[in-house]
């Protein structure tokens, strides 16, 4: 496998494939870097002169051209027409000295790949043509070179052979000389003006040197084609020219990058060429629509890329700025037709580091994020790797970031799951609220009859979202989520008593027997045993238990009741509960009561005359720990309770907000 090598622009690392598991895992090399251009304006660089960068491409193409010709050259008898006639007739010829020499001196390179064979000297054509006519006999031969030689000895054919020289050598330059000035017929005429009113011998025969009117025809010539040389090529936001050299095309593309907006392509190194191997999202690449993923880049603004590596490319690429000109041998698998891929807005239900992720591709350009973000995700041609803005961050984000794709997370949260099974411990088959302990409490057993895959360990990725709107005759019921202890009771009761117009709890379901006082439909909605049973079993009871050989429990249509009223339902719940609410019509939001530092809970309920144990308030801060690993991703919002006053105020701020701007929700909820 021959050696592959990429990094990120702003990177400083590469990673080599094939280097094995180690280097893949290390984490300290990157497989790809994005050409951007950062630094200032202050440096920007002269886009090249169109003709320089062609001449360039030709020469490219004319030396591969002649070692290929090199390689197979023989000697074709049939070309000329001496040649053909010695060989029909082999006894009769000439030998020529000038040509023994050559069967003992390896063959020379073909005309024109030196540039001192395309420069013909006099001196030496007149000695040659004499070391001919001593050789021949015939009389028509000889007059023949008598004539030739009377033609090289004239003083026009020898300006002639003059200019030829010039015109060779300026042609085998890698590009005609860049003029300095388009001025130079006025420059001379000031110059005539300041040594016009000196006597000085010199200073008049310079004078009547540049008054001369070839001279000065000479001068306006030169200006004219100074003038079009000078000219810079039309700075256009984004232009492309197409042209074929060799038999190869080659692309010329300008791409125009703003201050303030990243280039946004990644490279890698294939052998010695420099491939675009990522075009991301958000860039001046992605928008000129220019560069396509496989072109081969060989120029940028004049400088030679062929031959280097990543790194080399970012630092000449560094002080770049402006219009940029790329000269690209486009990909062979030609660019494909324009796709417009639909946004999908998903939930992510894992945190994401890419400085910890070995496999990015490009590190630089992984996006990190917490679970319960939202993510935009605009493009997934590659399936492994999205390219995403995360929501709020789109301003400050010029550039997409690349997250994992949904099946690549899964596939790798798989392996790593199947490696670490053995380590796991075997985990309990039911989950309770609370423990028992020696003053009676209720106990509530969760049901999980719908969710069977409670006790699976589930790979969570992301979860597809959309955009809602409550309406305002259907309120969205309020999950209070948290350990016990947290507050979340006391929130709902607060909520209810200060103003019972808009809000209200679901009346529970029970079999125990009415108690004096109590009213059904306000206090309990008191059904058979056989009646609770076929409720739990037809899935509509959002959480049940047993207490004193009673069943309880809350059922969706309590909820729906309450909404159908016009308020707002709370509810206090446990995490075990949240799955099935989630499955229903109504449309929660989940709001997760957190606990403070144990010093500051301590003091919270010492205000509610109440002295726990040190270790009793390790318990609550554990279980707000594990609620929120294992069920965070559900989570609509979060509150920390350090204070009564402050917590009741930002519950109230986040439900009013759902009356006046909309919210993420689960598209399954709205399909």
């Amino acid at each position: 496998m021959h050696e592959m090598t990429s990094s990120h622009l702003n990177g400083h690392v590469c990673d080599v494939e094939g280097g094995g598991e180690e280097e893949m895992r290390g984490g300290s090399q990157h497989r790809e870097m994005a050409v951007d251009c950062p630094g200032e304006l202050g440096s920007r660089t002269l886009p090249v002169r169109r003709s320089a960068q062609l001449e360039r491409i030709r020469q490219h193409q004319e030396d591969l051209r002649r070692r290929r010709e090199e390689e197979g050259r023989q000697l074709d008898l049939n070309t000329s027409l001496r040649l053909r006639k010695l060989s029909q007739n082999p006894h009769v010829g000439i030998d020529n000295p000038t040509f023994l020499q050559d069967s003992h001196t390896p063959q020379q390179p073909a005309l024109g790949s030196q540039h001192a064979q395309t420069v013909l000297e006099l001196e030496e054509l007149l000695q040659s043509l004499k070391q001919v006519k001593g050789c021949l006999s015939d009389p028509q031969s000889q007059s023949d070179v008598e004539l030739v030689l009377s033609l090289l000895q004239k003083a026009d054919f020898q300006s002639a052979l003059r200019i030829h020289n010039a015109v060779a050598n300026s042609m085998h330059r890698p590009s005609p000389p860049y003029p300095h000035t388009h001025q130079a017929l006025q420059l001379t005429m000031e110059v005539e003006g300041l040594v016009q009113s000196s006597h000085n011998k010199d200073g008049l025969e310079l004078q009547s040197l540049l008054s001369d009117t070839r001279v000065q025809a000479l001068l306006v010539a030169h200006d004219g084609v100074a003038e079009r040389e000078m000219q810079l090529e039309p700075v256009s936001p984004a232009g492309e020219t197409v042209t074929q050299w060799g038999g190869e095309t080659v692309k010329i593309v300008r791409i125009e990058k703003a201050r303030d907006i990243p280039l946004g392509a990644t490279v890698r190194n294939d052998m010695d060429s420099v491939v675009i191997s990522r075009v991301v999202r958000g860039g001046a690449a992605e928008r000129s629509g220019l560069l396509s993923v496989g072109d081969e880049i060989l120029e940028i603004n004049g400088v030679e890329i062929r031959g280097k590596d990543v790194n080399q490319v970012f630092d000449i690429l560094a002080d770049m700025h402006g219009i940029l000109t790329f000269v690209l041998i486009p990909s062979t698998e030609g660019k494909p037709p324009p796709i417009k891929e639909t946004v999908i807005h998903v939930k992510a239900h894992f945190d994401y580091d890419p400085s910890d992720d070995p496999y990015v591709p490009c590190r630089e350009l992984g996006l990190s994020f917490q679970k319960g973000d939202i993510l935009h995700i605009i493009s997934q041609t590659d399936p492994n790797w999205w390219q995403a803005y995360r929501d709020g961050d789109e301003e400050n984000q010029p550039l997409a970031g690349l997250v994992p794709g949904k099946s690549f997370q899964q596939q790798r949260e798989a392996m790593k799951q199947t490696i670490e099974e053995d380590k796991e411990p075997e985990k309990s088959g039911k989950l309770w609220c609370a423990k028992k302990n020696k003053r009676k409490r209720k106990k509530l057993l969760y049901n999980a009859h719908k969710n069977e895959d409670n006790d699976i360990e589930e790979i969570l990725t992301y979860e597809e979202m959309a955009l809602y709107h409550q309406p305002a005759n259907r309120k969205r019921p309020i999950a209070l989520i948290g350990p016990l202890s947290c507050g979340q009771a006391e929130l709902k009761q607060r909520l209810v008593n200060s103003q019972p117009e808009r809000f209200a709890g679901a009346v529970p379901h029970t079999t125990r027997s009415r108690r004096d006082g109590e009213s059904g439909a306000r206090d309990y909605h008191f059904v058979s045993r056989q009646a609770f049973e076929a409720e739990l079993a037809a899935g509509k009871l959002i959480e049940s238990g047993e207490f004193e050989k009673n069943l309880y429990g809350t059922s969706s249509d309590s909820v729906r009741q309450v909404i159908n009223t016009g308020k707002i339902c709370l509810l206090c719940l446990h995490t075990q509960s949240l799955k099935i609410l989630r499955s229903s019509d109504l449309k929660p939001y989940i709001i997760f009561i957190a606990p403070p530092s144990q010093e500051r809970l301590r003091a919270l309920l010492a205000k509610e005359n109440k002295n726990p144990k040190p270790e009793e308030l390790r318990i609550v801060i554990e279980k707000a720990r594990e609620m929120e690993q294992s069920c965070g991703h559900l989570f609509d919002a979060v509150i920390v309770n350090t204070d009564q006053e402050k917590a009741y105020s930002e519950l109230l701020r986040l439900i009013n907000k759902l009356d006046t701007e909309p919210q993420w929700v689960p598209c399954s909820w709205l399909r």
